[in-house]
């Protein structure tokens, strides 16, 4: 391939480049299989989505062609894939302006459709332009600012209304890149590095699982909440809600109240959802909205919860098998895939791979890819001032010939794995982030308007990172490339966005040394803030007292696996009932039943639930373990100091301090009653004796 590709023909090289995007529509649609039913999703959403993903994984593809296209006729023998300039155009033109479309219009429509509620298309468009009517307020008028700058500068015309918007896009993209790329660049090594050890990765599953079944739980009561105000919806067969029968209809059987679970189960308060007296179309689609949304919640939750178990249960069995060197992870799950129920390996050698081999291979990556990020922050760095001290340009450029250089087949694919790390990096910081709305990806159940903002967050990351890409490269090398023409002379038409372009990407150093440091957790605790931006580990692993704890997390895994939580108890107690089965009795005391107590290692919760039948899911408190906790010497003296204080006994004179005032007879200040209080009840101080009786209250 590489001599055809070498000749003078680019037929080699149009086969080359056919293969290669027939091999990215490939893995873009088993990505698409992954998080999306492809059979049950509508086409308005997998034709956008699918070209949110395979046009930035083309631009990944066309950049390293371009770079190698710009060579002289006598330097055929060095050229790698490259292609005529006129193609490479076209396919630039196409690749820019449809990435273009998607990102500013037509996902945030479409995103915004989907989760709009109503029944009928022509409501759904209504609400949509609606809700973007803002948003693109927002950009007209940071549109207009740049304009009357433009036409300052140079004359109006068609170019420079063309050139102001790819540029405000591109510096806008850039933004969001550079923050997110920062956070990725440390996390994807540090994790790598870090998930080497079982025991650690353990230990992190454990930490993470008390939140995270906190807001399971918290998402099953919310749409419980909502199917119970869809029931009480369903019972109006008069007035306003006969014109919206059939809709109404339409949500109890999305609900499926009367087959998935009994009428016992469903919470008996409404808890101050109250359903109008008049039922409007306005209404309705905010509950259809919220029922979607929170049953997307669930969802995500859920099988978030499923895969920490698996996890668990898969590391623990990595560390139990040290003993007896044979490792056996059980039957598969029946969703496991067709790969994941192979079985190949011997318990021995599945044991040497684990724990021989695997963790040291995530070492040496963690180290590679650290590395790489060392050089991709360095280059940041020195590309405005000193651009010949960049690391990158020196792996991607192999031949020099006089003052410039040409791009090799090897340059080509170093070039690839740079802007695909890149991309990667600001990816998975993506998935970190704390969004609105609570947008996840979940397996083959991901929401609609889920869909669309991330293939939007792919599409608007794409260009920016490319072109930042280009620019670690000599400029008498990126400046003849076909991008550079489509983009990069529009970027640097003024100097204020030549500036921009060289000197806002060193600002990378300030979320990589967030990240690096754990500067969000320290940020969070120190000013009190409630809103978390990203997953922080430190935040995570500080293992603070008053916050869920690792050991509470090891039990509530231990008995879910062992199918002795609470919630297990509850479901298997409504299934039978379900199936016509007389229930059991449950006792699960409350929670104010003796006062409120706290369980170790974990806070009381700042949110009073109300009091509801079996639905509600008590949270399991992890009993107070002998096993001492991994504190540093500063956490160990300070408890020591806090045990000291606690034990100590009250003064005389701080004790005597109240016994020269008395209390008015009314509120029970007698001199026999004072010299009496130490043997009289509970209820002689209480408020209900300032009304007469005996301190009880009569229902």
């Amino acid at each position: 391939m590489l001599q055809i590709a070498s000749s003078q023909s680019p037929v080699g090289s149009i086969v080359f480049a056919c293969v290669a995007l027939t091999i990215l529509s490939i893995v873009v649609l088993l990505i698409l299989r992954r998080y999306l039913p492809l059979r049950t999703t509508p086409a308005y959403l997998l034709v956008p989505v699918f070209f949110g993903l395979w046009l930035p994984a083309s631009i990944v593809l066309l950049v390293p062609i371009d770079l190698a296209s710009n060579a002289s006729p006598d330097d055929e023998a060095i050229r790698g894939i490259w292609l005529p300039d006129r193609a490479l155009l076209v396919a630039w033109r196409i690749s820019y302006w449809l990435t273009f479309a998607l990102t500013w219009f037509i996902f945030p429509i479409f995103a915004e459709y989907s989760d709009a509620g109503y029944r009928e298309p022509k409501d759904r468009l209504i609400y949509s332009l609606h809700q973007n009517a803002q948003y693109y307020a927002l950009v007209l008028g940071s549109g207009i600012l740049g304009l009357v700058y433009f036409f300052i500068a140079y004359e109006p015309s068609f170019t420079s209304v063309k050139g102001l918007i790819m540029a405000l896009a591109y510096c806008w993209g850039l933004v969001l890149a550079i923050y997110l790329m920062g956070h990725g660049l440390v996390a994807i090594p540090r994790n790598l590095i870090r998930n080497a050890s079982a025991s650690w990765r353990l230990r992190r599953l454990q930490s993470r699982a008390p939140k995270l079944y906190e807001s399971m739980e918290d998402a099953i009561l919310n749409l419980e909440d909502l199917e119970f105000q869809v029931s009480e919806l369903s019972k109006r067969k008069t007035g306003s809600a006969r014109d919206f029968q059939d809709w109404i209809e339409e949500l109890s059987d999305m609900c499926g109240i009367p087959e998935t679970r009994p009428r016992s189960v469903i919470p008996r308060e409404n808890d101050g959802r109250i359903v109008p007296t008049v039922i409007t179309e306005k209404y309705l689609a905010d509950l259809t909205r919220q029922l979607v949304r929170a049953k997307h919640a669930k969802s995500r939750y859920v099988d978030e919860w499923d895969r920490l178990l698996y996890a668990a249960s898969r590391t623990q069995a990595i560390l139990d098998s040290s003993a007896s060197r044979k490792l056996d992870f059980g039957g598969a799950s029946p969703s496991s895939s067709m790969l994941e129920r192979l079985t190949i390996l011997t318990p021995y050698t599945r044991y040497l791979l684990h724990r021989q081999i695997i963790p040291y291979l995530r070492i040496f990556f963690g180290a590679f890819l650290g590395l790489a990020s060392i050089c991709i922050t360095w280059s940041e760095l020195v590309k405005g001032a000193f651009p010949s001290l960049s690391v990158i340009r020196f792996t991607v450029v192999h031949h020099w010939t006089g003052d410039s250089g040409r791009v090799g087949f090897a340059g080509q694919l170093i070039a690839a794995f740079w802007i695909l790390y890149m991309c990667a990096a600001a990816l998975h910081t993506v998935t970190e982030v704390k969004v609105w709305r609570g947008r996840a990806l979940v397996r083959r159940n991901t929401a609609h308007e889920s869909a669309f903002w991330y293939a939007g967050q792919v599409a608007k990351l794409s260009v920016p990172l490319s072109y930042n890409f280009i620019t670690f490269l000599s400029p008498k090398i990126y400046t003849k490339t076909v991008f550079y023409n489509l983009l990069g002379q529009y970027v640097n038409l003024t100097p204020l966005g030549n500036w921009f372009n060289n000197l806002f990407p060193i600002l990378v150093l300030l979320p990589v040394l967030a990240t690096l440091f754990g500067l969000y957790g320290k940020v969070k605790r120190l000013f009190g803030f409630g809103v978390d931006i990203v997953d922080d580990e430190e935040d995570e692993n500080s293992g603070g007292y008053g916050t869920g704890s690792w050991r509470e997390g090891r039990v509530l895994i231990e008995r879910e696996l062992n199918g002795t939580s609470i919630s297990r108890r509850l479901e298997e107690a409504a299934s039978r009932t379900a199936s016509g089965r007389a229930q059991p009795i449950l006792t699960v005391p409350s929670a104010r039943a003796e006062g409120s107590r706290t369980p170790f290692a974990t806070s009381p919760s700042q949110r009073t639930l109300p009091a509801r039948s079996t639905a509600t899911r008590g949270r399991p408190t992890a009993p107070a373990l002998s096993e001492p906790e991994d504190d540093n010497f500063f956490t160990s003296l300070g408890h020591r100091f806090k045990n000291t204080i606690d034990t100590m006994d009250t003064p005389k004179w701080i004790q005597d301090i109240g016994d020269g005032f008395k209390k008015p007879k009314w509120m029970g200040g007698d001199d026999s009653e004072a010299s009496g209080s130490g043997s009289t009840g509970p209820g002689d101080s209480d408020i209900r004796r300032w009304f007469g009786g005996d301190g009880r209250i009569r229902l």
